[in-house]
């Protein structure tokens, strides 16, 4: 069975969304990392993550998402000058860990995730994720995103009749 091809938010999508304000996306990622991870996990963990500057970066859809962790649960900031981590992938990448249908380790060693600022801190927060028993996100098919499949949705082909369209 072969991969399907890598999804990439196209240049345009991408130069659209990084116009978007950062904090409402920040926002609705922390309310997904308290519902899901921070009930999970451990108080050594929490309490290295406390007050640290931390920065998810989409990089085909020119996103940034930035918060920290209040030791007891994360909350989002308008973006940051600087941080202590940021971990950077494409979206599909990001979609693939969270799907666990990727290992961390062999995007970081093909560059496809990269992290900057406190690697020790990243290395840790890696494997916490990885210790943890987290839901998995369903497999999603990407391509159905795609622009040409997206705007197929809204004007559908009608099927042809040989006949051209009239009055009727």
């Amino acid at each position: 069975m072969t991969s399907p091809a890598p999804f990439v938010v196209p240049r345009p999508v991408g130069q659209l969304l990084s116009h978007l304000p950062a904090y409402p996306g920040s926002l609705l990622l922390v309310t997904a990392l308290n519902r899901i991870l921070a009930g999970q996990l451990p108080a050594d963990v929490r309490q290295n993550l406390l007050g640290k500057k931390l920065r998810i970066h989409v990089r085909d859809a020119q996103l940034t998402f930035d918060f920290s962790c209040t030791g007891q649960r994360f909350v989002a900031f308008p973006k940051q000058e600087l941080t202590d981590l940021t971990i950077s992938a494409s979206a599909q990448d990001f979609l693939r860990l969270a799907q666990r249908q990727e290992d961390p380790d062999t995007l970081f060693f093909n560059r496809r995730l990269t992290m900057e600022g406190d690697t020790e801190l990243g290395l840790m927060v890696k494997n916490a994720l990885d210790a943890l028993e987290m839901p998995v996100l369903p497999v999603l098919d990407l391509q159905q995103w795609a622009p040409d499949k997206v705007l197929a949705r809204f004007f559908p082909r009608r099927p042809s009749s040989g006949k051209p369209d009239g009055p009727k």
